[in-house]
């Protein structure tokens, strides 16, 4: 499989910055990246979690490995400015809702702050041709939980963490019309994803990762709010989708406004109660679910849920796996690394190998080939 020749080609020897490199999601697309050619250029706090996925796939030996704050508005410039890339994938934040909560004033400068000081940084580095910016499917305002939300829907927040997300949205929003809005300048496009879940994930409060944790140590599996529907999806299909909205923004100036990525909403957003059960199938255990007493609850939305239609139709775009299929790969990486008797590296890109096979067998058309 060559993978240099897919997304046209576009990434084989590219300078490419990644901001939160050594997170769950900057980890799986900076190894995507390395496979695809990219010089890949990462700007980072020191890995978020113990044991974290950037570490176990030795991922500081494939990239030019910085580690700084997004909120060090003259580190980030310079570092930019010396490196001189072409494209720009931002990843880097605090993403963590129950988080905002605990350090809202962190998440704020982190998420909006951070934001800004990339995107002025960006404004007086000429060589950045495409930035992509990943905010959160949680930046809308959510009030008709049950509804789609499209691209137009008003930015919101209920909490830190969401609002810190719909400013990002509109601090992009306002850089690309104040400063990138003519022709050959730098094309800035935003990336709202529904709930991802894929292996290397540790976070704290998240769902897959905590039922991981319960069942490596056969302990039941908490959980706070069953009936709670997210649009799950597997780490590859946002990745898939920024790095497609990448190539043709490279190629065409026609891709720079704001993007959902999501699953079909009919068949892959399962209530928390669901996702948890068909887990523990998949780890073949004998573990049950516990609620937690919600005495002390915070806010979090009942549903969310998205409309990708635009990506479906105007890139091409769509998600490869069911939910069943996501599951599997993720309970998969969960069982291989707890027993300890396979590279895990190797065995990570076997699942992008998998995984771009899939996407091939439905014809989509980033895999294509570029000779």
């Amino acid at each position: 499989m060559l993978f240099e020749n897919q997304f046209k080609a576009i990434f084989k020897n590219k300078k490419v910055f990644v901001t939160g490199h050594t997170g769950f999601q900057g980890s799986w697309l900076s190894l995507w990246l390395k496979l695809l050619g990219s010089n890949v250029i990462g700007y980072a706090l020191e890995p978020p979690t113990q044991p974290s996925l950037f570490e176990t796939l030795s991922l500081e030996h494939d990239t030019k490995h910085i580690i700084a704050d997004l909120r060090d508005k003259e580190k980030l410039s310079s570092i930019i400015n010396q490196n001189k890339p072409e494209i720009v994938f931002h990843l880097g934040a605090q993403a963590l809702v129950r988080k905002s909560y605990v350090k809202p004033l962190e998440t704020l400068e982190t998420n909006i702050m951070g934001t800004a000081n990339l995107l002025e940084a960006i404004r007086n580095c000429p060589s950045v041709k495409v930035v992509v910016i990943m905010t959160s499917d949680k930046c809308y305002a959510n009030i008709y939980s049950e509804r789609l939300h499209t691209e137009n829907d008003p930015m919101g927040g209920f909490d830190p963490y969401s609002a810190s997300k719909g400013a990002a949205e509109l601090v992009t929003s306002s850089y690309r019309n104040s400063f990138f809005n003519s022709k050959n300048v730098t094309r800035i496009a935003t990336v709202r994803a529904g709930n991802v879940i894929g292996g290397g994930d540790w976070a704290e409060d998240r769902l897959i990762p905590d039922s991981i944790r319960a069942l490596m140590k056969n302990q039941s599996v908490e959980i706070r709010n069953p009936n709670a529907k997210r649009p799950w999806q597997y780490v590859l299909e946002s990745i898939s989708g920024m790095l497609w909205l990448a190539t043709k923004m490279f190629e065409e100036d026609k891709f720079n406004e704001a993007w959902n990525f999501g699953p079909d909403a009919n068949c892959d957003s399962l209530l928390v109660e669901d996702m948890v059960k068909r887990t523990i199938k998949n780890w073949d255990s004998k573990s049950t679910i516990k609620m937690q007493n919600n005495s002390d609850m915070l806010h979090e939305s009942e549903s969310l849920l998205l409309d990708s239609s635009k990506a479906n139709q105007r890139l091409g775009w769509k998600n490869v796996f069911s939910i069943d299929q996501a599951l599997s790969e993720t309970t998969e990486w969960y069982k291989t690394y707890h027993e300890n008797n396979k590279d895990m590296k190797q065995f990570t890109i076997s699942q992008i190998k998998n995984y771009i096979s899939f996407a091939q067998q439905s014809n989509l058309i980033w895999t294509k080939q570029e000779n």
